[in-house]
Protein backbone atom coordinates (compact mmCIF):
# COMPACT_ATOMS: atom_id res chain seq x y z
CA UNK A 1 0.00 0.00 0.00
CA UNK A 2 1.26 3.67 -0.99
CA UNK A 3 0.47 6.44 0.72
CA UNK A 4 -2.28 8.59 -1.68
CA UNK A 5 -1.00 12.06 -0.26
CA UNK A 6 2.52 13.25 1.03
CA UNK A 7 1.76 16.45 2.88
CA UNK A 8 3.75 18.29 5.82
CA UNK A 9 2.48 17.89 9.14
CA UNK A 10 1.57 21.62 8.82
CA UNK A 11 -0.43 21.03 5.55
CA UNK A 12 -1.99 17.74 7.05
CA UNK A 13 -3.28 20.00 9.62
CA UNK A 14 -4.20 23.25 7.65
CA UNK A 15 -6.26 20.26 5.51
CA UNK A 16 -8.07 18.75 8.69
CA UNK A 17 -8.70 22.12 9.72
CA UNK A 18 -10.41 23.60 7.08
CA UNK A 19 -13.01 20.06 6.71
CA UNK A 20 -13.31 19.62 10.52
CA UNK A 21 -17.57 20.27 10.47
CA UNK A 22 -17.88 18.05 7.72
CA UNK A 23 -15.90 15.22 9.05
CA UNK A 24 -17.50 15.48 12.50
CA UNK A 25 -20.99 16.05 10.28
CA UNK A 26 -19.57 12.24 8.72
CA UNK A 27 -18.48 10.24 11.75
CA UNK A 28 -21.69 11.39 13.27
CA UNK A 29 -23.81 9.96 10.80
CA UNK A 30 -21.87 7.09 10.37
CA UNK A 31 -22.95 6.20 14.28
CA UNK A 32 -26.58 6.55 13.14
CA UNK A 33 -27.25 10.52 14.38
CA UNK A 34 -29.71 12.07 12.45
CA UNK A 35 -28.05 15.50 13.11
CA UNK A 36 -27.61 17.47 9.37
CA UNK A 37 -24.42 19.55 7.92
CA UNK A 38 -26.10 22.89 9.26
CA UNK A 39 -27.09 21.44 12.55
CA UNK A 40 -23.07 20.35 12.91
CA UNK A 41 -22.36 23.51 11.89
CA UNK A 42 -24.34 25.41 14.55
CA UNK A 43 -23.40 23.13 17.33
CA UNK A 44 -19.76 23.62 16.76
CA UNK A 45 -19.98 27.23 16.77
CA UNK A 46 -21.97 27.34 19.94
CA UNK A 47 -24.79 28.26 18.40
CA UNK A 48 -28.25 26.81 19.26
CA UNK A 49 -29.75 24.13 17.26
CA UNK A 50 -33.71 23.97 18.61
CA UNK A 51 -34.52 20.63 16.46
CA UNK A 52 -31.96 18.70 17.81
CA UNK A 53 -31.82 16.23 20.50
CA UNK A 54 -29.83 16.98 23.20
CA UNK A 55 -27.35 13.84 23.17
CA UNK A 56 -26.86 14.14 20.06
CA UNK A 57 -25.41 17.50 20.60
CA UNK A 58 -23.30 16.21 23.14
CA UNK A 59 -22.14 14.26 20.48
CA UNK A 60 -21.43 16.26 18.49
CA UNK A 61 -19.52 19.03 20.81
CA UNK A 62 -17.50 15.47 21.85
CA UNK A 63 -16.22 15.15 18.94
CA UNK A 64 -15.17 18.79 18.01
CA UNK A 65 -13.50 18.47 21.39
CA UNK A 66 -11.57 15.08 20.86
CA UNK A 67 -10.71 16.27 17.18
CA UNK A 68 -9.22 19.55 19.13
CA UNK A 69 -7.94 16.99 21.38
CA UNK A 70 -6.27 14.52 18.59
CA UNK A 71 -5.04 17.80 16.49
CA UNK A 72 -2.86 19.31 19.93
CA UNK A 73 -1.39 16.18 20.48
CA UNK A 74 0.15 15.30 17.55
CA UNK A 75 3.33 15.01 19.13
CA UNK A 76 2.19 11.37 21.08
CA UNK A 77 2.47 7.71 20.27
CA UNK A 78 -0.97 6.15 19.55
CA UNK A 79 -1.16 3.37 22.09
CA UNK A 80 -3.44 1.91 24.66
CA UNK A 81 -3.55 4.87 27.05
CA UNK A 82 -4.10 7.35 23.91
CA UNK A 83 -6.99 5.62 22.56
CA UNK A 84 -8.88 5.27 25.81
CA UNK A 85 -8.18 8.75 26.79
CA UNK A 86 -9.89 9.26 22.82
CA UNK A 87 -12.99 7.52 23.78
CA UNK A 88 -13.22 9.30 26.93
CA UNK A 89 -13.74 12.30 25.31
CA UNK A 90 -16.06 10.91 22.66
CA UNK A 91 -18.28 9.49 25.24
CA UNK A 92 -18.00 12.31 27.78
CA UNK A 93 -20.69 14.22 29.67
CA UNK A 94 -22.37 11.13 30.54
CA UNK A 95 -23.07 9.84 26.95
CA UNK A 96 -21.18 6.61 27.13
CA UNK A 97 -20.94 4.52 30.13
CA UNK A 98 -17.09 4.33 31.52
CA UNK A 99 -16.25 6.14 28.98
CA UNK A 100 -12.36 5.65 28.41
CA UNK A 101 -12.40 2.30 30.30
CA UNK A 102 -12.30 -1.40 28.79
CA UNK A 103 -15.68 -3.19 28.84
CA UNK A 104 -16.34 -5.68 31.43
CA UNK A 105 -19.75 -6.68 29.48
CA UNK A 106 -20.22 -8.76 26.89
CA UNK A 107 -21.80 -6.87 23.90
CA UNK A 108 -23.85 -7.48 20.69
CA UNK A 109 -23.06 -6.36 17.38
CA UNK A 110 -26.01 -4.62 14.64
CA UNK A 111 -26.46 -6.40 11.79
CA UNK A 112 -24.82 -9.91 12.60
CA UNK A 113 -25.25 -12.40 15.21
CA UNK A 114 -21.01 -12.42 16.04
CA UNK A 115 -19.91 -10.92 19.10
CA UNK A 116 -16.57 -9.96 20.04
CA UNK A 117 -14.62 -11.36 23.08
CA UNK A 118 -14.25 -9.75 25.81
CA UNK A 119 -11.46 -6.80 25.70
CA UNK A 120 -8.18 -8.35 27.27
CA UNK A 121 -5.73 -5.19 28.15
CA UNK A 122 -2.40 -7.49 27.83
CA UNK A 123 -3.83 -8.61 24.28
CA UNK A 124 -4.62 -5.50 22.98
CA UNK A 125 -1.46 -3.50 24.04
CA UNK A 126 0.31 -6.40 22.36
CA UNK A 127 -1.83 -6.21 19.04
CA UNK A 128 -1.09 -1.95 19.28
CA UNK A 129 2.24 -3.13 19.65
CA UNK A 130 2.26 -5.39 16.22
CA UNK A 131 0.33 -2.51 14.31
CA UNK A 132 2.75 -0.02 15.40
CA UNK A 133 5.54 -2.05 13.37
CA UNK A 134 3.73 -1.64 9.93
CA UNK A 135 5.83 0.18 7.79
CA UNK A 136 3.66 2.46 5.60
CA UNK A 137 1.72 4.74 7.52
CA UNK A 138 -1.65 4.76 5.34
CA UNK A 139 -1.54 1.25 5.74
CA UNK A 140 -1.04 1.11 9.60
CA UNK A 141 -3.71 3.73 10.41
CA UNK A 142 -6.60 1.75 8.46
CA UNK A 143 -5.19 -1.50 10.24
CA UNK A 144 -5.51 0.33 13.93
CA UNK A 145 -9.05 2.03 12.46
CA UNK A 146 -10.33 -1.84 11.51
CA UNK A 147 -8.92 -3.69 14.41
CA UNK A 148 -10.33 -1.01 17.06
CA UNK A 149 -13.82 -1.29 15.54
CA UNK A 150 -14.03 -4.80 15.95
CA UNK A 151 -12.71 -5.36 19.35
CA UNK A 152 -15.28 -3.06 20.62
CA UNK A 153 -12.67 -2.28 23.33
CA UNK A 154 -15.43 0.56 25.27
CA UNK A 155 -19.28 0.10 25.75
CA UNK A 156 -20.08 2.39 22.67
CA UNK A 157 -18.73 5.27 20.35
CA UNK A 158 -15.52 2.96 18.98
CA UNK A 159 -16.04 3.74 15.52
CA UNK A 160 -15.38 7.30 16.48
CA UNK A 161 -13.02 6.55 18.79
CA UNK A 162 -11.18 4.08 16.41
CA UNK A 163 -11.24 6.86 13.33
CA UNK A 164 -9.82 9.22 15.58
CA UNK A 165 -6.60 6.85 16.35
CA UNK A 166 -6.13 6.51 12.92
CA UNK A 167 -6.35 9.86 12.17
CA UNK A 168 -4.05 10.54 14.68
CA UNK A 169 -1.63 8.50 12.65
CA UNK A 170 -2.61 9.80 9.12
CA UNK A 171 -1.80 13.59 10.63
CA UNK A 172 1.40 13.01 11.85
CA UNK A 173 2.61 11.39 9.12
CA UNK A 174 1.34 13.69 6.63
CA UNK A 175 -1.33 10.83 4.68
CA UNK A 176 -4.56 13.01 4.98
CA UNK A 177 -7.34 12.05 6.63
CA UNK A 178 -9.81 9.28 6.48
CA UNK A 179 -13.43 9.84 6.31
CA UNK A 180 -16.35 7.94 5.05
CA UNK A 181 -18.76 10.20 2.44
CA UNK A 182 -22.19 9.55 3.19
CA UNK A 183 -22.99 8.09 0.28
CA UNK A 184 -20.61 5.33 1.18
CA UNK A 185 -21.39 4.58 4.52
CA UNK A 186 -23.96 2.17 3.61
CA UNK A 187 -21.50 -0.07 1.29
CA UNK A 188 -18.65 0.65 4.20
CA UNK A 189 -21.28 -0.76 7.21
CA UNK A 190 -21.97 -3.90 4.91
CA UNK A 191 -18.34 -4.15 4.54
CA UNK A 192 -17.65 -4.03 7.76
CA UNK A 193 -20.00 -6.53 9.04
CA UNK A 194 -19.35 -8.83 6.62
CA UNK A 195 -15.26 -7.85 8.84
CA UNK A 196 -16.77 -9.00 11.67
CA UNK A 197 -17.72 -12.16 11.07
CA UNK A 198 -14.89 -13.09 8.95
CA UNK A 199 -12.11 -10.88 10.70
CA UNK A 200 -10.37 -10.73 7.18
CA UNK A 201 -10.19 -6.61 6.73
CA UNK A 202 -8.73 -7.22 3.10
CA UNK A 203 -11.73 -5.82 1.18
CA UNK A 204 -13.09 -3.10 3.89
CA UNK A 205 -9.09 -1.91 3.78
CA UNK A 206 -9.15 -1.61 0.06
CA UNK A 207 -12.46 0.34 0.32
CA UNK A 208 -11.43 3.07 2.62
CA UNK A 209 -8.23 3.59 0.83
CA UNK A 210 -9.86 4.11 -2.30
CA UNK A 211 -13.27 5.46 -1.21
CA UNK A 212 -12.28 7.13 2.26
CA UNK A 213 -9.06 9.28 2.47
CA UNK A 214 -9.42 12.74 2.12
CA UNK A 215 -6.80 15.08 1.51
CA UNK A 216 -4.89 18.31 -0.72
CA UNK A 217 -1.76 17.47 -3.71
CA UNK A 218 -0.38 20.53 -2.23
CA UNK A 219 2.64 19.56 -4.81
CA UNK A 220 -0.05 20.81 -7.47
CA UNK A 221 -0.31 23.88 -5.97
CA UNK A 222 3.17 25.21 -5.54
CA UNK A 223 5.01 27.18 -8.44
CA UNK A 224 2.04 28.31 -9.93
Amino acid sequence: MKDKYKMTLEENIFTAKRNIIDYIWKSARLEGLGVTYPDTEAIYNGMSAPDVKVSEIVAVNNLKHSWQFLLDTLDCPTDFKYICQLNRLVGGDNLIIRAGYLRNVSVSMGGTTWKPDMPDEDKIREKLDEISKIENSTERAITLMLYCMRSQMFLDGNKRTAMHAANHEMIMNGCGIISVPIEKQRDFTKLLVEFYETGNGDVISDFVYSECIDGINFDSTKNK
